[in-house]
């Protein structure tokens, strides 16, 4: 390991270091943007590996995976949506122009880990430091994407919320997020660039970049799945969303606006308490609790509503434990969640495939972290396919209207980052 003072390293260091990591067929950034979190966001860590034959693909190859990662390596790696399929039963046969796989870890060959004065350089690090000082940072011209094309046309959008509202009244749910993606075709773009324009346009705790050969996650997250610190286990659901106000005055106006905002208050706790639920079948008894419900923490573009779950993990439960018995997150399903997934699987007409997954790292001793892929861009270098993904709860108060309007809200930062508008 070699430890080196950040006064010794030039200010953009973190993103030279990023362009050399993304030269490697595995990469995984996780970034916390110096923002404050309850229970603290991401550790700002930077993993690299080449191509390797023993990654695990499932959930039932994961726990073995993990057990034999040596001492000190972290374990980096994605989920995606389509894990609950190994869960449950379930299926996904609607299209994808993206097809990562199912989930994907792999073992650092070198890592970088950032303190607050320094930073630490672990596995192989011979000639590291001086092949990352010595990238080049191309000056790039901003992007300009061309339009973006909705999968679902806005009168189509309409009228799924209409028939969600419909299913709701039937008692078949309670609340579905329903998600609509945004794609174009044959786009050439340099991922480090972009990645690096979303995150200082949309500066989040649980940002991230992630390589897996051709496919790329350029990740400007602000939401927690799962973190694991010794034996007690927190998630930390958003439900609840307003724009930023312009003034000081209107700004604390939204925020008092959607504090006391019923439907939004209505969702989160619905939410809640299907994260408790699941929290409860790998908890010790009598440990689940929410210390916080209903918080408001703002961001660039929008106040956020996001409560607080935490309980004590039984002895022998571990990471695929708690997987199968919490994903996907209930916040990007719906509740019950089951049969939330099979109707967003009806309505949606496209793979969410990293977009509400989660990317994220283990350390050998158990402890863990991962976030809850949104407000992210995927991106397959070799076909040029480019796709992001938004959505909101839909519930039977919900306007047609003004949840599209959310997901454009949500859009925003992503769109701007493209020079991109929707078609």
């Amino acid at each position: 390991m070699l430890t080196i003072p950040l006064t010794e390293l030039p200010p953009d260091f973190r993103a030279r270091a990023l362009r050399w990591a993304a030269g490697f067929a595995q990469c995984a950034y996780y970034e916390h943007n110096d923002l404050a979190y309850p229970a603290g966001p991401f550790d700002r860590l930077l993993a690299v590996a080449p191509a390797s034959a023993d990654a695990p693909r499932s959930l039932s190859e994961l726990r073995a995976w993990l057990a034999a990662l040596p001492a000190g390596v972290p374990g980096c790696g994605c989920i995606s949506y389509e894990v609950k399929n190994e869960i449950e039963a379930l299926q996904s046969a609607n299209a994808s122009g993206l097809m990562w796989p199912q989930l994907h870890f792999f073992r650092p060959q070198t890592w970088l880990r950032w303190h607050s004065e320094s930073i630490e350089l672990h596995g192989d690090t011979a000639g590291v430091l001086k092949d990352i000082l010595a990238t080049a940072l191309p000056a790039l011209p901003a992007p300009a994407v061309p339009a973006m094309r909705p999968r679902m046309p806005k009168p189509d959008y309409l009228r799924a919320v209409e028939d969600v509202r419909e299913d709701i009244l039937n008692g078949e749910v309670y609340e579905l997020n329903l998600c609509q993606e945004f794609y174009a075709e044959n786009v050439a773009l340099d991922p480090v660039d972009v990645f690096l324009r979303l995150n200082a346009a949309s500066p989040a705790p649980f940002a991230g970049f992630f390589r897996h050969h051709d496919h790329f996650l350029l990740c400007a997250s602000p939401e927690r799945f799962l973190a694991r610190r010794g034996s007690a286990v927190i998630s930390q659901p958003i439900k609840g969303t307003i724009r930023r106000g312009n003034t000081p005055t209107d700004d604390e106006l939204q925020r008092h606006t959607l504090l006391h905002d019923e439907k939004e208050r209505a969702e989160n706790l619905m939410i809640v308490d299907l994260v408790r639920n699941d929290l409860a079948r790998v908890a010790q008894t009598g440990t689940v609790q929410v210390p916080e419900l209903f918080g408001l923490y703002p961001f660039r573009h929008v106040w956020q509503m996001i409560s607080t779950v935490q309980a004590e993990l039984r002895p022998e439960a571990d990471l695929v434990d708690v997987l199968r018995a919490t994903f996907p997150m209930g916040s990007m399903t719906g509740a019950p969640k089951i049969r939330a997934m099979q109707l967003i699987e009806h309505y949606e007409g496209t793979r969410r495939g990293l977009y509400s997954g989660s990317i994220g790292y283990v350390w050998p001793g158990g402890d863990f972290e991962f976030n809850v892929v949104i407000r992210s861009l995927q991106y397959r270098q070799d076909t040029g396919y480019l796709s992001f993904q938004v959505g909101s709860a839909i519930t039977y108060d919900s306007v047609p209207e003004r949840e599209y309007e959310e997901c454009l809200l949500k859009a925003r930062a992503i769109l701007d980052v493209l020079g991109a508008v929707v078609e």
